[in-house]
């Protein structure tokens, strides 16, 4: 295994942290393409509307998991260690999400209840996903 490291951030570059970026991703999409549907839009249907509110979360997770070490060694050792980096990096990575929504480049816009809606649902979603693998990789 071979540890990258660039700037302050700590990334493994190996078979483990490739599923667990996976799941970061399926956890994000999923609260991404839920949050479409309970609005009307089929995120079958309307990929591109997904694909566009997906895009600032993606930014802002890639910006702030990186640094944080989600994808580090190390990363799944302790629940509680998982659990707290994780929604931390969430929030922060929703702050990023808020302040690129708030440009003419993102569709949508920055409001303080989406931001709300987004650190609750979307770090849930991610908690219950590494508690999931943390719990299984320690085992």
């Amino acid at each position: 295994m071979s540890v990258s490291t660039v700037g302050r951030s700590r990334i493994e570059l190996s078979a483990t942290s490739a599923a667990l970026a996976v799941g970061d991703v399926a956890a994000i999409l999923l609260f991404v393409a839920v949050g479409e549907y309970t609005h009307g839009y089929n995120p079958f249907v309307a990929v591109g509307r997904v694909a566009g509110t997906l895009a600032p979360f993606l930014i802002g997770w890639v910006l702030v998991a990186g640094v944080a070490g989600m994808y580090a060694s190390d990363a799944t050792v302790d629940l509680k260690r998982s659990l707290s980096v994780t929604i931390v990096s969430w929030v922060l990575a929703v702050v990023v999400a808020q302040a690129l929504r708030a440009t003419a480049y993102f569709h949508g816009d920055a409001a303080l209840t989406f931001a709300v809606v987004s650190v609750g649902i979307g770090g849930a979603l991610l908690c219950l996903w590494r508690a999931s693998a943390t719990v299984l990789l320690s085992s």
